[in-house]
């Protein structure tokens, strides 16, 4: 189980870091190269791919918090 916990734990961590380097940065970042729109908005981005963007970043970001207590509590 561990090791199937920390395989996900990988995944999550490689899936986080590439959602963090599409988000547009005060220089537009990586995400102007993929067309993520650059409106303004509750989370400086207006359009609906940004804040698509920015839900599934909060998602995997709270899976990788998660699976990293529960990994902490098995060891």
């Amino acid at each position: 189980m561990e090791l199937i916990l920390q395989f996900v734990q990988v995944i999550l961590a490689v899936a986080l870091i590439f959602l963090v380097l599409m988000h547009s940065g005060k220089d537009t970042g990586l995400s102007g190269a993929f067309g993520v729109g650059t409106g303004q908005g509750p989370f400086g981005g207006g359009s609906l791919v940004e804040r698509n963007l920015n839900r599934w970043t909060i998602a995997i970001a709270i899976l990788f918090a998660l699976n990293t207590i529960i990994l902490v509590k098995i060891h």
